[in-house]
């Protein structure tokens, strides 16, 4: 089975390499089921990494080529994304696809390189969560137009798009509301089907690396979930995506996002309000009633504590500075 098309710059690659990165390819896919967003990013990452490898030794890149690159190489290779002007984020990023590669190789015993070990990632500025505080939340799904924007037409009907706007809207406040009612990235909701409505009281949901996990829905979210359902004009199969575009097929994050955007400055909240802010937003306010990072963990499918654990340092933070707006003395 073959992987994705080769990108333009992997023709710098010798027939042994192109073909390991193909079955690479079929791994990422299959075995580790990365999201297509990783998936790009890393092929993306291979393409540079190689075109930059060949033009730095002025010949195609091969198998042994690869695996008797130094440690100078890859740290050249860096260097020449930093003087693109790539942030430190992103080539850290890129790093990271380059050695998920080399340890697949390894793996595989197609080859091993001991020097790429001795490469430290770009070292990142801590960035702490920014979610919306509770009346913006408020603001955003109490407000957010959820009528069914129909209007009359003149015989006394209802214009197409009149309808498709009332729906439309009702379906944007649904996926908002289950964001923040559930903590879930985007993506994550964006893949739900039909068969996967909450039943129950719990939703199931697929997180990163293929990984199950089940959260609590609320009523409010359910009953959002179902008048979404009944006012969307595409017909129900198990199968079909639950949040849909204007012509059925499955919602992708870019209108998403459009629509926060849309919605965020017709309320006049700050440019951090975005999708993903909302699952920020669900973990920080959990934690600020009283749920304990164990619980918080589990709910957000992190893998590790430690990523949880940010959300203390938000809460911190928060803390700080009501503490010295407040406090008599800490302006004296």
């Amino acid at each position: 089975m073959s992987g994705a098309p080769l990108p333009d710059s992997l023709s710098a690659c010798a027939p042994d390499l192109a073909e390991a990165i193909r079955k690479w390819q079929v791994w990422l896919k299959l075995e580790k089921r990365v999201s297509p967003h990783t998936f790009r990013a890393y092929n993306a990452d291979i393409g540079q990494f190689v075109s930059f490898m060949a033009g730095h030794h002025d010949a195609a890149l091969s198998l042994n080529a690869l695996s008797a690159a130094s440690l100078s190489d890859f740290r050249s290779w860096l260097s020449r994304r930093a003087m693109d002007g790539m942030a430190a984020s992103s080539r850290a990023r890129s790093l990271s696809g380059v050695k998920n590669f080399m340890t697949w190789l390894d793996r595989q015993g197609i080859l091993h390189n001991a020097a790429l070990g001795g490469l430290r990632a770009p070292k990142l500025p801590r960035k702490l969560p920014r979610p919306l505080d509770k009346s913006q939340i408020d603001r955003l799904l109490q407000e957010t137009p959820f009528d069914s924007g129909l209007v009359a037409a003149p015989e006394g009907g209802q214009t197409e798009t009149a309808i498709k706007g009332g729906w439309i809207n009702l379906r944007n406040r649904t996926l908002f509301t289950l964001l923040y009612g559930c903590g879930l990235r985007i993506s994550e909701a964006l893949q739900l089907n039909i068969a996967d409505v909450p039943r129950e009281g719990f939703l199931r949901v697929m997180g990163k690396g293929r990984k199950e996990r089940q959260v609590p829905v609320l009523t409010l979210v359910e009953t959002m979930i179902t008048a979404y359902r009944e006012s969307c004009p595409f017909a129900e199969t198990p199968d079909r995506p639950l949040f849909v575009g204007d012509k059925g097929g499955r919602l992708n994050q870019g209108m998403a996002q459009k629509a926060m955007r849309s919605v965020r400055m017709g309320l006049g909240l700050p440019e951090t309000a975005t999708p993903h802010a909302l699952r920020h937003s669900f973990a920080t306010h959990l934690l600020q009633n009283g749920a304990n990072l164990r619980e918080i963990q589990e709910l957000l499918g992190h893998a590790s504590l430690s990523s949880t654990q940010i959300y203390t340092d938000v809460n911190a933070s928060e803390m700080l500075k009501i503490y010295s707006a407040a406090h008599p003395r800490a302006k004296v």
